[in-house]
């Protein structure tokens, strides 16, 4: 094992540092720590939209990072944050309302942890057979149509939940403004912190306004101060149901085609031949989402953001995501960390989950359009068509006492009709 954490010294002469390269210690350093705050905003936002603890989701996003670093033996630089793809499925599954602890977190564990485990399973086969059998069942067509699905399924609960007041609207519409405008008028470090910085303006605002000038309810700092620096993040049990079950393991789907993206671009950018630790990249990925379940936190996959840092500064090196997870780990173990994202407005929230869950959506229809998927062909129109209806719709099939609902109608109808179309059109 001490060998996966051994890596051959490079100068730091600007030139492209490999997966087993690194720099100097205090750039490589430095490197993590910025890994750390292009993975924080998502890490932080999921956990929160589903009502879980802020803090157990860092700490596990830490955790599974180093699960995934040893399971991939060192091999592929990846950092694995929270899953925006358990969002609909986790709250159709507990019933959250959107505000405050999620207090039926149980079974959204449980079925969090079995995704896991068929993530795991998948990850097993792929080592086995190769990744080809999955493309064949999940081509761009079907993926854009899930992930498309997984934002728009998601759009109600800001606008409905997130704004108990016209006040709390128009801070909304302040927030999704302000994520706009950072996206658009900033460069560099600033743009690619887009959700993290408007949400901070948007906060200033909010406190102004309220605290200042008493229009609404005013920012709470009392639980930030009162919170220790160091301590122990209460822990939650899974409970395993059924009906929990049917609607999140189906989110596999969306962790593979994620992961297997990832895993392609970090190929691509290193011209190393990271394809053929897919297998080991699904299983440690798996593996990490359950041991997350298993603690109270979230599913994790792995995070396009820190693709994207890698891609601008050309440092694919695997030792700064060791250093990105054990500085993860130790803000996980900060309450007072904990107590700062509490604090944020309720309707600041909502605002950048707008944008979030928008840009889900729009991120489904770039697969469409990376891969130019053909919509003159009836097949791709209707794989697409009829998903986006049903999870937009929430359109749920019952199974005696179960219920696949939404998110998991759409998934499953979605690589359903593909297959049976596919084998139609050849016949």
């Amino acid at each position: 094992m001490l060998r996966f954490f051994s890596w051959t010294p490079r100068p730091s002469d600007g030139t492209v540092v490999a997966p087993d390269e690194r720099l100097p210690w205090p750039p490589t350093i430095a490197m993590g720590i910025q890994h750390v705050v292009a993975m924080f905003g998502s890490t932080v936002l999921a956990p929160i939209l589903m009502g879980f603890d802020p803090n157990i989701a860092v700490l596990m996003s830490g955790i599974g990072t180093l699960i995934f670093f040893l399971v991939t033996k060192g091999k592929v630089p990846s950092y694995l944050g929270s899953s925006f793809a358990f969002i609909g499925v986790v709250i159709a599954a507990t019933g959250y309302a959107g505000t405050g602890p999620n207090t039926n977190i149980g079974p959204a564990l449980g079925g969090i942890i079995l995704c896991g485990l068929v993530y795991t399973l998948i990850g097993f086969a792929v080592q086995v057979a190769g990744s080809g059998w999955i493309e064949r069942f999940t081509p761009p067509v079907v993926t854009g149509t899930i992930v498309a699905v997984i934002g728009l399924n998601l759009a109600a609960i800001p606008i409905k939940n997130m704004a108990s007041s016209h006040f709390d609207a128009w801070m909304q519409l302040v927030s999704f403004a302000s994520v706009a405008l950072v996206a658009v008028f900033t460069r560099g470090m600033l743009q690619r912190l887009l959700i993290l910085v408007g949400l901070i303006v948007a906060s200033l605002v909010y406190a102004v306004l309220t605290n200042g000038l008493g229009l609404g309810k005013p920012v709470d700092l009392s639980g930030i101060i009162a919170a220790p620096w160091f301590g122990l993040p209460a822990l939650h049990a899974p409970v395993f149901t059924g009906n929990a079950a049917l609607l999140i393991v189906p989110v596999v789907v969306i962790l593979v085609a994620e992961n297997l993206g990832h895993i392609k671009a970090v190929t691509a950018m290193t011209g190393r031949d990271i394809d053929r630790y897919m297998g080991r990249a699904f299983i440690g990925d798996g593996v990490a989402t359950m041991v997350s379940g298993a603690a109270g936190g979230t599913g994790v996959t792995t995070y396009a953001e820190n693709i994207g840092v890698m891609a601008a500064t050309k440092i694919y090196s695997t030792a700064v995501f060791v250093v990105a997870a054990l500085v993860a780990i130790l803000l996980g173990f900060s309450p007072k960390f904990g107590a700062v994202i509490q604090a944020i407005p309720l309707p600041v929230m909502g605002g950048v989950s707008i944008v979030v869950f928008g840009l889900i959506a729009v991120a489904g229809a770039k697969i469409w359009v990376d891969n130019k998927v053909d919509f003159s062909d009836n097949r791709n129109l209707m794989v697409a068509a009829i998903p986006l209806v049903l999870g937009t719709g929430g359109f749920a099939l019952h199974f005696g006492s179960f219920e696949l609902g939404g998110i998991g109608t759409a998934t499953f109808s979605a690589i359903i009709l593909y297959a049976l179309l596919s084998w139609g059109k050849d016949r």
